[in-house]
Order: C-alpha cells, then sequence, then structure tokens
C-alpha cells in the first residue's frame, strides 16, 4: 500500500459513531482512485480497511476470531451488523412507512428529508415503485396537485423514471423560489427592525434632549445668582465743587476776577502772591535788559500824573 493511500483513510477515520455505510462509501471511492493491475480491488480494500478504525471500531475489528473474515462481503457484512444492527434497519424502515409531509416544511425540504431516510438505511427492501407511491402519498393537497399539474393527470401512471424527473424538476423550483422568499422575508423584517431601531434612536435622542434643556435652564439660573452675589451698591456720588486754579475760589478759572481784568483784586495766597510778584518783576527785568536793533531808541515813559504847563 502506498503511505499517501493510508494517510487519506487515516483522515476520516471511523469510530462506530458515524453511519457505517458511509463510511463504505468512503472507501469504496478512495481505492477506485488507485487500481493496480495485478491486485484485485477488494484486496485493497480488505488491506486498508484496518487503517480506517479507531476507538471502539478498531476494538471490535481486533476481537474478530483469526480467519473469521476472508473476503470484502463477509467484513462488509460483520461491520453492517455491529454498527447498523437489524433493530435499527426496522426503525428506518417504519420512519419510511410513516413518513409525512410536516406543516411548515417546502417540497424541497419534504422531498431531501424522505431521501435522507434512505441513504441511511440502504438496506430497506423497498422498490421505486413503492418508494414513489409511499412519498406521493406522503404530501398535502396543495402538492397533490402539483404533481398531477405536472404528470398532466395521475402521477402515478408515469413510470419511475419519468416520476423522479417531474420530482426532481418541481423541486428546483420550489427550492428557488423558497429562497426568494426568504430573501424578501429576512429584508422586511430587516426594513422592520432598522424602522424599530430608529424609532428608539428618536425616543432616546429626545430624552437627552430635555435632560440637556433642564442642565442648561439650571446652569443659566446658578449663573444669574452668582452674578447677583458678586454685584455691590454703589455710594451716591457727592456734587463736585468747581475751585479756581488761580485763586482758589468757588468759582470757575474763567470767572476768575484776577483773569479778566479790573481793580477789584481779591486776597491771594501767600504763595500764589508771591509767585505772581516774582513772575512780575521778571517780566520788567527781561524787558529792559533786552537788546534792541541799532537806530532805535526806547521813548521816555510818560508821567502820566506829571502837570501840563
Amino acid at each position: 500500500l502506498k503511505q499517501t493511500l493510508i494517510n487519506l483513510v487515516l483522515s476520516n477515520q471511523f469510530t462506530g459513531r458515524q453511519d457505517p455505510h458511509n463510511h463504505l462509501r468512503f472507501l469504496n471511492k478512495v481505492t477506485s482512485m488507485f487500481r493496480h493491475p495485478k491486485v484485485p480491488n477488494t484486496t485493497v480494500k480488505l488491506l486498508l480497511f484496518p487503517f480506517s478504525l479507531e476507538g471502539e471500531a478498531r476494538i471490535w475489528l481486533d476481537k474478530e476470531p483469526p480467519r473469521s473474515i476472508l473476503t470484502w462481503e463477509d467484513l462488509v457484512s460483520k461491520f453492517i451488523n455491529q454498527f447498523f444492527p437489524p433493530s435499527k434497519t426496522t426503525y428506518l424502515r417504519n420512519e419510511i412507512t410513516n413518513f409525512l409531509q410536516k406543516s411548515n416544511e417546502t417540497f424541497n425540504e419534504v422531498w431531501e428529508r424522505f431521501k435522507d431516510l434512505f441513504r441511511q438505511c440502504p438496506h430497506h427492501g423497498f422498490s421505486e415503485l413503492h418508494q414513489l407511491d409511499t412519498f406521493y402519498n406522503a404530501l398535502n393537497p396543495n402538492n397533490h396537485d402539483a404533481l398531477d399539474s405536472a404528470a398532466g393527470g395521475n402521477f402515478l401512471d408515469k413510470i419511475p423514471r419519468e416520476c423522479l424527473s417531474i420530482i426532481e424538476s418541481k423541486s428546483k423550483v420550489r427550492y428557488s423560489r423558497s429562497r426568494v422568499t426568504d430573501v424578501r422575508t429576512n429584508a422586511n423584517a430587516n426594513l422592520s427592525n432598522s424602522q424599530s431601531n430608529s424609532f428608539d434612536l428618536q425616543q432616546i435622542a429626545a430624552a437627552i434632549e430635555d435632560k440637556l434643556d433642564i442642565r442648561m435652564n439650571r446652569f443659566e439660573k446658578s449663573l444669574i445668582e452668582m452674578k447677583n452675589s458678586l454685584v455691590t451698591p454703589t455710594a451716591p456720588l457727592k456734587a463736585v465743587t468747581e475751585v479756581c486754579v488761580t485763586c482758589g475760589s468757588n468759582h470757575s478759572y474763567n470767572q476768575c476776577p484776577l483773569t479778566r481784568g479790573g481793580n477789584d483784586y481779591p486776597v491771594f495766597h501767600d504763595n500764589i502772591q508771591q509767585f505772581q510778584t516774582a513772575a512780575g518783576g521778571n517780566f520788567i527785568q527781561n524787558r529792559q535788559n533786552q537788546t534792541r536793533p541799532p537806530g532805535f531808541h526806547q521813548p521816555a515813559q510818560k508821567n502820566n500824573n506829571q502837570n501840563h504847563f
């Protein structure tokens, strides 16, 4: 045996809990790809079979008496009887005989479930016509009418090959329609869920907005109270009394008699009088010391009090 073939079998070992018929089909498929012109295929399967078992199944094979399995047919018979006993065959036969379509089951689903029962029980013993009759009578009235309409009369009047062709054709059509229906149903459900989710989001947003309004009102009220607490009342301002900068009396500078001229002089403060006297003396002295242009003679002051003769 080639190591590649052994590794392939080791990747899909039978433990005693799987379907033994499926395991035998797997071995037939694997060995059919590695044919040797001088070695029969059944011999290859006998040599390869022990590598395909593990656990409970391997223990069973090791307990078989020596030379109790001489051919591939002997091995298959013992293997099926051990892991697929007659009681299980009887149970599956009853399941097939009492088979009925479920209320929520589509045509494609009921046909696939019916075929699965026959795959699980290869030794059922039912003829092809008996299988078709069992399936037809297990359907609901709507599917009866659909098969009769496709057959152009009584469905069971057709030969088994034509009946199988009609069933497979109807199964594919119904399967495509059911998928479209499922897609539409899911789309409607998603739309409904999205609308519901949108409504929920709107409610949440409205609740958050209300809470924000309440908090903003409280915040504005707190700011107003804080502002009022910081403002202190101001004392009334006293009337400003205008004082003359020249003489210190209670009148404006423009109304001062000293600046306006006249013979009525107020009594000055000492410092202001001294300032005025010093300023006048400096002014006169400066006029006397002023340098004049050549040929200019200052006229002598006339004494206004001098008597004229």
